[in-house]
């Protein structure tokens, strides 16, 4: 929770909801539009810009003039992340509710400088990203990689199964480690802890309350130790000066071997070139990737050739559920929140990043 908001005095009170996406999927639907304006109190406006907003990653969109203007009294302002030159036009802004997980792209020196709130929407997004975590979990797990490779060649073979060297296994018998502990990296916990996979989880601080579905916690200090440990290895947590390039080159070599890497979080969590060597020498069973250092990922990437990679374009968080629903219903509680100066739900620390 965090501390209520001092409100400014003016007469007209203006939101600016920036979500006019480019992807289908992501775009604010008429009946949301229709749904703030009825939670709108009087003295408050009320504007929808339609320049097309950037979903993908941090989100931002292009400073046009329609935005800049709309910025210039903007008191709250709910998008894709707020792009600097809107930020810098907004001089009344108190507080800005992004649609997107991570924050990084809105640290920029003068927001860290201000006093200007932001909320995001990680919490909402801990199911369906969960889910996408879990699945290329078990498509390693059950050895579905070398299926998918035999069914494109018509091959019955059962050599890779029920060898001595097969890497099937159950998940019962894994050990995950979840560096992250937030809404993404707990809701991953609880699905593999139902499925018999005890979890560690890592974080910032060791001493808060353990979430469901972790049998202990760490900090990121007891990342070496936990590493080698670790049959899966899931990295939920969001982009900071303190978790870039968290799984080192040094910490993928250390690796158990047979282990699997998931990356939901951000793509400069890890070592891309480190863990293709380790994907490529076979120490590693298999990497999930949904994010990476580079989006869209490079066609020269030696990521795309590897069967032992299972690529998705930065697409785990797809849900009909997602948006408009639970980021809606998320909004409309922290507006109602905001207008009453009580705390609101999902502040970030700007000095954390998270």
């Amino acid at each position: 929770m965090s501390s209520p908001i001092p409100h400014p005095t003016s007469a007209i009170r203006k939101l600016v909801v920036d979500l006019a996406a480019t992807s289908r999927n992501w775009a604010l639907k008429a009946e949301g539009e229709k749904r703030i304006r009825q939670a709108a109190p009087p003295g408050w406006d009320v504007v929808f810009p339609r320049t097309p907003a950037v979903s993908d990653g941090d989100g931002g969109t292009a400073p046009a003039p329609e935005l800049l203007a709309a910025m210039k009294d903007a008191e709250v302002y709910f998008g894709f992340g707020l792009p600097r030159p809107l930020f810098l036009e907004a001089k009344k802004l108190r507080w800005v509710q992004s649609a997107s997980a991570g924050v990084a792209s809105l640290l920029y020196p003068e927001m860290m400088a201000s006093d200007v709130v932001i909320t995001n929407s990680a919490v909402i997004m801990g199911e369906p990203i969960a889910e996408q975590a879990v699945a290329g979990i078990f498509y390693f797990v059950r050895n579905l990689d070398i299926a998918v490779d035999q069914q494109r060649r018509a091959e019955w073979n059962k050599a890779p199964f029920v060898s001595d060297e097969s890497m099937v296994r159950e998940l019962s018998e894994c050990r995950a480690l979840i560096v992250g502990m937030g809404g993404i990296g707990s809701a991953v916990a609880r699905r593999l802890t139902a499925l018999g996979c005890p979890c560690v989880g890592l974080r910032r601080r060791a001493s808060e309350p353990l979430p469901e579905g972790f049998e202990r916690a760490g900090t990121l200090d007891d990342i070496d130790e936990e590493l080698p440990k670790a049959d899966i290895v899931v990295l939920t947590t969001p982009l900071t000066p303190l978790t870039r390039g968290v799984l080192s080159g040094t910490r993928t070599d250390c690796l158990k071997a047979g282990a699997i890497v998931v990356n939901v979080a951000r793509g400069a969590l890890l070592d891309e070139d480190a863990l293709i060597r380790n994907l490529a020498n076979g120490r590693l069973r298999g990497a999930v990737l949904d994010v990476f250092a580079e989006e869209p990922l490079p066609v020269t990437s030696p990521l795309w050739g590897m069967r032992n990679v299972l690529i998705t374009p930065h697409v785990a968080a797809v849900s009909p559920r997602l948006f408009w629903e639970r980021a809606l219903e998320l909004f409309l509680d922290n507006w109602e929140r905001y207008r009453a100066g009580m705390p609101l739900r999902n502040q970030i620390d700007k000095h954390a990043g998270y």
